[in-house]
C-alpha cells in the first residue's frame, strides 16, 4: 500500500512541476499570439507573420537553416557511422572518440573563430591570395552574408549527435538478415538502400528530429554572424516589447508549432514505413579488419572530417592566446594579455560565479525529480508510467527559446509568477529554466542505471523489513551513483553554457551568466572577438572533461541522452 502512495505521489508531484513551469509557460505563449488587446479570441497577429514580408522572410531563413543543417549532419554522420560499424582498423577507439569533440564548443562562440578563418578578410582567402587567386580584400564572403556560417556552424555542432544514434542503430541491425538478403542476390549499395537504412532509420530519425529543432530554434549563432533575418533573433530583438507588441508571441507561437508539425510528420513519415528492430541483435556483427595501405582511406575519412569540425575550436584558440589574427593566414605573437583583460572585465567574475550558482541549484532540482521519475518509470507497476516518461522527454521536443520566452511572458504584471519578473532578479527562473531543459538527461541516466540494476536487491530489503524510502535511499541509489553522476555533470555543464535562456531571461548585467557575458564582450570595439575567445576558451576546456568524464561513466549508453 505504501508503494502504490509513493508511485502516485511521485506521479502527481512531477505533474504538478511539469504543469507549473512547462505547460503554464507555453500557455502564455499560446494565449499571448491569439488574443487581441481586449483579450478576445484572434488569429490576425498569427495571419500577420505570413503577411508581413520581414517576417516571413525570417521564417523562411530559419526553416532553410534547419533543413540545411540538418541534411549536412546527416551527411557527414551517415557515413562515418557505416565505417564506424564496418570495419575495425588501428586508432579507431581515439579517432571515433575525437568526434564528440564539436560538442564542447557553444556554436555561437565557435563563430568568432570561424569568422577569422572563412570570413572576407580571413585566413583562407588571406592564403587564396598568397597564390594569386585574389586580389587584396576581393576575396568572397564564404558565409554568404552569415546563412552558410550558421547552417556550418550548427552542423558541425549537432552532427555528434547524429553520429551517436545512428552508430547504436546500425549496432542493432542483426546480422541474419543481411546476410539473408545477401543470399537473395541483394548486395552492395542496394543491400544498404533496401534493407540496412530502412532499418536504420529510427535512430536517424531520433538524432535528426533533434538536430533540426535545434538549429531551427537556434539563438546565439545567428547573433554572432550578424543574421538578423531569423525568426529567433527577430524574437529576441522583440522582447522588450513584450508587454505592448503580441508580435513576438506570435512568432513564438509559429516556431512552436511549426516544430511539433515537422516532429509529427517526419515521426508518421518514417515510423509507419521504415521496419525498425525493437530487439538487439541476433548474433554478433562480422567487421572487417583493415591493416596497412586498406586502413588509410578510412582513417583519412575521419581524421579529415574530424579535424574540419575542430576549426571553430582552433578560431577561437588563435584568438585567445595570440596577439592579432587579421588578414595573416596564421595568428602571429602568443599572448596572456586576453585572459588577463577578459578576467579583469566587470562581466566576466560575477557572470562565472552567477553561472555555478544557477547550474548547481537547476541540477539538485534536476536530480531530486529524476531520481524519482526513473524509479517509477522502470519499477513503477501503474500504468501511467508512459505519461511520466512521455512529460520528461517533452523539453527536448519543445525548442528553448520558445520556454524561455514562455518564461518572461508568465512573469509578467497579472500573471501567476509576476514576483519572478526576470527585469528586477532572473535567478529563480534560470534555475526552473536549465533544471526543466535538462531533467531529460539525468533521468535518461538513472533510467539506464535501473535497467542495469537487478530489482531483487531492493525486494531482499523489502524482505528484511526496510521500509522503501530506506531502500531507495541504501540500496538504489548507491548501485546507480554512476549513472547520477554521469548525468548531473551532464545537465550542471550544458545548464553553464546554455544559451536561449540565458540571453532572453538574464537582463541586467549583475543577474548575467557566462554565456551572456560572452555576448556582450564579443560587441565590444576593438579587442571584444579576443576576450569573449578568452572567456569561450575556458568554457570549452570545461565542456570537455565534463563530457570524457560522462563518457567514461556511460559507455555507449551516452547517446540515449540525445534522443527525442
Amino acid at each position: 500500500m505504501l508503494r502504490k502512495i509513493s508511485y502516485y505521489g511521485l506521479l502527481i508531484g512531477t505533474v504538478v512541476f511539469f504543469a507549473l513551469f512547462f505547460f503554464y509557460p507555453v500557455f502564455q505563449v499560446l494565449k499571448g499570439g491569439l488574443r487581441d488587446s481586449e483579450g478576445k479570441l484572434t488569429f490576425f497577429y498569427l495571419a500577420e507573420v505570413f503577411r508581413n514580408p520581414i517576417y516571413l522572410e525570417g521564417l523562411l531563413n530559419s526553416v532553410k537553416i534547419a533543413i540545411c543543417s540538418t541534411l549536412v549532419a546527416v551527411l557527414i554522420s551517415l557515413p562515418l557511422a557505416w565505417l564506424s560499424d564496418r570495419f575495425e582498423f588501428a586508432g579507431k577507439k581515439y579517432l571515433t572518440g575525437a568526434l564528440l569533440l564539436p560538442m564542447i564548443l557553444a556554436p555561437f562562440v565557435g563563430a568568432l573563430g570561424m569568422q577569422c578563418i572563412f570570413g572576407r578578410y580571413g585566413a583562407f582567402n588571406t592564403l587564396l591570395e598568397h597564390f594569386g587567386l585574389f586580389g587584396p580584400g576581393e576575396g568572397p564572403d564564404w558565409f554568404a552574408g552569415g546563412f552558410w556560417g550558421v547552417v556550418i556552424m550548427e552542423a558541425l555542432h549537432l552532427f555528434p549527435i547524429l553520429y551517436l544514434n545512428i552508430v547504436a542503430a546500425f549496432a542493432n541491425v542483426d546480422p541474419m538478415l543481411l546476410e539473408a538478403s545477401a543470399d537473395l542476390g541483394c548486395t552492395g549499395f542496394r543491400r544498404f538502400r533496401k534493407v540496412m537504412l530502412p532499418l536504420i532509420m529510427p535512430g536517424v530519425f531520433a538524432g535528426g528530429s533533434l538536430v533540426f529543432i535545434w538549429a531551427f530554434t537556434e539563438l546565439g549563432t545567428p547573433l554572432m554572424f550578424n543574421f538578423d533575418r531569423s525568426t529567433a533573433v527577430q524574437i529576441y530583438s522583440g522582447i522588450n516589447e513584450i508587454g505592448s507588441n503580441p508580435m513576438p508571441y506570435a512568432l513564438v507561437l509559429v516556431m512552436m508549432v511549426l516544430s511539433a508539425l515537422m516532429y509529427i510528420i517526419a515521426k508518421v513519415c518514417f515510423g509507419r514505413n521504415s521496419y525498425a528492430m525493437m530487439s538487439k541483435a541476433g548474433r554478433a556483427t562480422s567487421t572487417v579488419r583493415l591493416t596497412g595501405v586498406k586502413a588509410l582511406p578510412v582513417i583519412l575519412a575521419f581524421g579529415a572530417i574530424g579535424l574540419f569540425s575542430l576549426l571553430p575550436h582552433l578560431g577561437v584558440l588563435g584568438l585567445a592566446v595570440c596577439n592579432t589574427w587579421y588578414r595573416s593566414v596564421l595568428p602571429s605573437g602568443l599572448t596572456t594579455a586576453h585572459f588577463e583583460a577578459a578576467l579583469g572585465h566587470s562581466l566576466t567574475v560575477p557572470s562565472i560565479v552567477n553561472s555555478l550558482r544557477y547550474a548547481v541549484f537547476a541540477v539538485i532540482v534536476a536530480l531530486l525529480l529524476g531520481i524519482f521519475s526513473a524509479v517509477v518509470i522502470v519499477r513503477g507497476k501503474g500504468k501511467f508510467r508512459w505519461l511520466l516518461d512521455t512529460l520528461i522527454m517533452l523539453p527536448l521536443a519543445v525548442p528553448g527559446l520558445v520556454l524561455a520566452f514562455g518564461y518572461v511572458a508568465m512573469s509578467q504584471k497579472g500573471c501567476l509568477f509576476h514576483c519572478f519578473d526576470p527585469v528586477e532578479n532572473p535567478t529563480v527562473l534560470l534555475v526552473l529554466a536549465y533544471a526543466v531543459r535538462r531533467l531529460p538527461y539525468v533521468v535518461r541516466a538513472a533510467v539506464a542505471g535501473l535497467q542495469q540494476t537487478s530489482v531483487s536487491y531492493e525486494e531482499a530489503a523489502a524482505s528484511l523489513g526496510a521500509t522503501p524510502l530506506v531502500s531507495f535511499r541504501r540500496i538504489t541509489v548507491p548501485l546507480i551513483t554512476a549513472n547520477l553522476i554521469a548525468g548531473g555533470i551532464l545537465a550542471f555543464s550544458f545548464s553553464m553554457l546554455e544559451v536561449s535562456d540565458s540571453l532572453i531571461l538574464a537582463q541586467k548585467a549583475a543577474y548575467f551568466p557566462i554565456t551572456k557575458a560572452i555576448y556582450e564582450l564579443s560587441s565590444l570595439l576593438g579587442q571584444g572577438s579576443a576576450l569573449a575567445s578568452a572567456l569561450g576558451l575556458w568554457t570549452m576546456v570545461f565542456l570537455g572533461m565534463s563530457m570524457l568524464t560522462a563518457s567514461c561513466l556511460l559507455g555507449k549508453k551516452l547517446g540515449a541522452m540525445f534522443r527525442v
